[in-house]
């Protein structure tokens, strides 16, 4: 295992442009593009000292066009930081906004929308009135005065969750990855409310990537433009961040909209425990350095690592709740001493000591996959550790057998638990596992000769991770689950 090494944040999501300092270019618009007239909703989410962000809704009042530039002039200081769901430019009070590559088309009364962050410095952050669509004024109702749309009720109302969150008002936060959040709704889009300044995320309309939003911040990311129908969204993390939480403050319908009940929890349900390698650490890398290609985050998508991928194969409920760099009793190279996996394992929220999950009746998982060691066991001991080679195997035994009987003293005596391991320490882990001489206890060894450990740092990559939840699907199957 090499140690962990975080890449160099962007500064702007996927999907964003950042504001061009030149002057803005207003493009010409072919006759046959131009709109005879528009209406705008100019909406400001959320505003703080110096800072804001707004959701802008156009619908074409005029003939179908293939493209689409809505500009207008701001009269409070204003500047757009970031937008998304569209392209645009700025040059002193002046603002042109152009359509993303999906969303250029509209016909006859169809709408469309983006959002934005921006700064502003004067008395008031007042609302542009002088939109135009494709060179043609707007000539629909346009609200006269800043409004904040209201937040949802209670995120988790609306969202069915996955993994371990604690409610902060009227949203949610966590630090585990592969935290996710599933939803129901009607209409031609919908909102996501969210402040997270340190992982990224994946936006999923009816199954499908529509968005990837790297270290967002503060934001109500838009989806518009679908068919009017009733649609599934899913938001789900993608990175670690055991030293900062995220927040999710629910789902909200476009305008003429709404919010449907939240899906159903499924009856399946499984826990990954683990490190690195169960998180997908720089699984999305095909090169083992990734300093030149992103870095870790950038390359890291729990959602597809084994367990997640072996979860929604057997259409089950899951948590990864896996943290880097740790080890049942030894962290990688001999870091943070004093400290192990099993120190933040009970907490909800890693970076708070004292925090406690509190284990919902709803979650009782049928199967718990353990793959902790390769922290342990991958670095040679330093001077000063207090192991040698013989009492750091003894030590991590004991631990194990203790971090057994705590998942089976929450779970209960139905919940198999598997103790998975690389080649690294798969004697010392089968060696836990019969001196338990339990039945629902079992080993499993998850190496095989065909990874390639392209990822960062000699992790599994994303083919390793499809080949590992074959194999655990597989496995899976020999086991007397009863779903």
């Amino acid at each position: 295992m090499q140690p962990i090494r975080r890449g160099s944040r962007p500064a702007a999501i996927a999907g964003v442009v950042t504001v061009m300092a030149a002057a803005v270019t207003i493009a010409t618009i072919p006759a046959a593009q131009a709109a005879a007239g528009c209406r705008v909703t100019y909406q400001v989410a959320s505003q703080w000292q110096g800072g804001f962000t707004a959701n802008v809704d156009v619908t074409n009042l005029g003939d179908p066009v293939t493209s689409w530039q809505l500009t207008w002039s701001f009269t409070g200081g204003q500047r757009v930081t970031q937008l998304w769901n569209g392209t645009v430019a700025q040059s002193g009070a002046q603002v042109a906004v152009g359509n993303a590559g999906w969303n250029g088309s509209l016909g006859t009364g169809a709408s469309t929308g983006f959002g934005f962050s921006g700064s502003w410095n004067n008395a008031a952050n007042l609302v542009p009135a002088d939109f135009a669509l494709n060179g043609t004024r707007c000539n629909g109702p346009v609200p006269p005065t800043t409004t904040t749309s209201p937040p949802p009720s209670d995120a988790l109302t609306r969202a069915h969750t996955v993994g371990r969150v604690k409610l902060a008002g009227d949203g949610v936060q966590y630090t585990w990855p592969g935290i996710s959040f599933e939803g129901r709704f009607r209409g031609t889009g919908v909102d996501i409310v969210l402040n997270d300044s340190s992982n990224d995320y994946d936006v999923q309309i009816d199954g499908t990537t529509v968005a990837t939003l790297v270290t967002p911040g503060r934001t109500t990311h838009q989806i518009r433009g679908l068919t009017a129908a009733e649609h599934s969204v899913r938001l789900v993390k993608r990175t670690e961040s055991a030293w900062a939480a995220g927040e999710f403050d629910g789902f909200v319908a476009a305008p003429g909209g709404e919010i449907l009940a939240k899906p159903a929890a499924r009856t399946r349900q499984i826990e990954f425990i683990g490190d690195s390698l169960t998180a997908g650490y720089g699984n999305l890398s095909t090169t083992r350095d990734c300093s030149a290609n992103g870095g870790v985050d950038r390359n890291t998508n729990t959602d597809l690592s084994f367990g997640a991928l072996t979860a929604r194969g057997l259409n089950a409920d899951y948590q990864v709740n896996a943290h880097s760099g740790r080890g049942m009793v030894r962290n990688y190279n001999g870091s943070d001493p004093g400290t192990d996996f099993r120190t933040s394992y009970d907490r909800t929220l890693q970076n708070v000591p004292g925090d406690v999950w509190r284990t919902p009746a709803t979650w009782r998982p049928q199967l718990v996959v353990v793959g902790l060691g390769s922290n342990d066991f991958s670095t040679a001991i330093n001077p000063g550790e207090p192991w040698t080679t013989d009492s750091l195997v003894t030590a991590y035994k004991n631990a194990y057998q203790g971090f057994l009987d705590k998942l089976r003293a929450q779970y209960g005596s139905g919940t198999i638990i598997v103790v998975a391991a690389t080649n690294l320490f798969a004697q010392t882990a089968q060696q836990v596992v019969s001196d338990r001489n339990d039945s629902r206890v079992r080993f499993w060894n998850l190496d095989d000769p065909r990874l390639d450990r392209l990822g960062c740092d000699w992790h599994f990559s994303r083919n390793d991770h499809r080949l590992i939840s074959g194999l655990l699907t597989d496995y899976v199957a020999t086991l007397p689950l009863t779903w």
